[in-house]
């Protein structure tokens, strides 16, 4: 009966929760059908916590306690990037202790994250004398009931990815609409849903390659550099960037690029131009598209370039883990990873190495070749967090972006300089827009600004505006490593 009892009160307390202060409670359905849902993802949730205590009140507790937490997080992050919590972060959880610099959070260590938890744990054992288990007396029984309870969660998980269960789940959530099954189902039940659709849809058997045509090498030298946060200052109030006018004089196109995401998901951005596939293509593999494929797509620009006899080299001073690059890049066919080791000694920028020296490295990658060569590289001076102590004497985010922005920019004067006079292809672009106060979510449509010139003899006439999608983008430089090859400008 306490089980009942703890049960009722952690759903009740739970809708309270989402229709009065969860992400999105003023659009949040009544519906029988859809509180099921709620009721059927919080019920889940509850026998989880129940799994490693079997007692109600704390299991109850617990499950409350996860559904404001992942509301409060989710409020967060919206106001920080324009997103909700969705399934594919808690993927990301790992990241934040081995790259705190890389988030607005504290270290474990620090008082603020440390004091909490420590007094959470001696809640919770405080809790577990005081409550007791309802685990059967015999031990043969409790045995039995301690191995039931996860197995059959388990069983669950598991048919929900195939059979009538399956079935159901597909026909409630039949493709990602974030924004709409928050409002219908609420936080939890469409965190778990997307998470059981995705693990589904994984288990289908893998892409293969959609077109293995060989062509003719198309220019000598394509590079591909994705500008870590990138977009015209001047749309924030900043100063007149020199390379701006280089890009507007020189570039063969240039315009807006409209991306995935605001303010974080780098990934996304750079799927879409290494593969040329557009969001609606992925499934519920679009919020992170290399834990979805880890880079066995039906096809890869790096992929493309090496049947048309290219060497390929991938450029990043950052770690082989963060986001998996290392295996996603050789997935996508990159025969050469440039990463964090071949940069030990290269100075910093603030905490991370500087674009003068990620652009000295792709010069002499480009000046060392000795056949056709596409690069792609991406960089990482300007990633937030941009904070006070990160420049001497520059506290202010905006101040310290702008510091950046001019060195990315310098970086792209040098490498046209270099590149001048090659039979050569250069694009260069935004990854997103920076996470600044200045600069909130859905900002220029979530744009940033793109360059592609082309020197020697495929060099264009008058430089001309083409606003583009990122997948576009990288359908459009196909052209570049392949003679034959069409441009499907859209």
């Amino acid at each position: 009966m306490s089980f009942l009892f703890a049960t009722v009160a952690a759903f009740a307390l739970c809708l309270a929760i989402e229709f009065g202060l969860g992400d999105v409670p003023e659009r949040a359905s009544r519906k029988a059908g859809d509180l099921a849902v709620r009721l059927c993802a919080y019920g889940l949730i509850l026998l989880f916590w129940f799994v490693f205590s079997w007692r109600p009140w704390l299991a109850a507790s617990s499950c409350v306690l996860t559904v404001a937490i992942l509301h409060l997080v989710s409020r967060l992050k919206r106001a920080v990037i324009g997103e909700p919590l969705v399934f594919s972060d808690f993927a990301l959880l790992p990241q934040v202790p081995r790259h705190p610099q890389l988030y607005y959070v504290p270290p474990v260590t620090s008082p603020r994250i440390a004091g909490p938890l420590l007094l959470g744990l001696a809640g919770i054992v405080l809790w577990y004398r005081i409550e007791p288990s309802l685990l059967p007396a015999s031990a043969g029984a409790a045995v039995a009931a301690v191995a039931a309870l996860p197995l059959g969660l388990a069983a669950l998980i598991a048919a929900a990815g195939r059979g009538p269960l399956g079935r159901r789940l597909a026909r409630r959530f039949p493709r990602p609409d974030v924004e709409g099954d928050l409002a219908r189902f609420g936080l939890p039940a469409s965190l778990i849903a997307y998470a059981l659709r995705w693990r589904a849809e994984r288990a289908r058997p893998a892409s293969v390659a959609a077109s293995a045509t060989v062509r003719a090498p198309g220019d000598a030298v394509v590079v591909v550099i994705q500008l870590e946060s990138f977009l015209d200052p001047e749309r924030l109030g900043g100063p007149h960037l020199p390379a701006m006018d280089l890009i507007r004089a020189r570039a063969s196109e240039y315009g807006r690029l409209r991306v995935p995401a605001h303010g974080a998901y780098t990934m996304r951005t750079e799927h879409a131009v290494l593969t040329g596939r557009a969001a609606g293509e992925l499934g519920f593999g679009v919020f992170d598209p290399y834990l979805a494929s880890g880079g066995n797509e039906p096809d890869s620009l790096a992929r493309a370039a090496r049947r048309n006899g290219y060497a390929t080299i991938f450029v990043h001073p950052f770690h082989r883990d963060f986001f998996q690059r290392a295996r996603v890049m050789e997935a996508f066919g990159f025969e050469t990873l440039v990463m964090e080791e071949a940069f030990a000694d290269a100075p910093r920028v603030g905490p991370y190495v500087g674009d003068a020296a990620f652009g000295a490295r792709v010069r002499a990658e480009v000046a060392a070749r000795r056949g056709p060569l596409f690069l792609f590289g991406v960089t990482m001076e300007n990633h937030g967090p941009w904070k006070p102590g990160r420049l001497p004497g520059i506290d202010d985010p905006l101040a310290q972006y702008l510091h950046h922005v001019a060195a990315a920019g310098r970086m792209v004067e040098d490498l046209v300089a270099a590149l001048t006079g090659l039979d050569a292809t250069l694009c260069v672009y935004g990854d997103h827009a920076p996470a600044l106060p200045t600069c909130r979510p859905g900002f220029g449509d979530r744009a940033t600004d793109y360059a592609l010139f082309r020197f020697g003899p495929a060099a264009a006439g008058a430089p001309r505006r083409v606003d583009r999608t990122a997948d576009d983008l990288g359908r459009r430089l196909r052209a570049a490593i392949g003679r034959d090859a069409p441009s499907p400008h859209t």
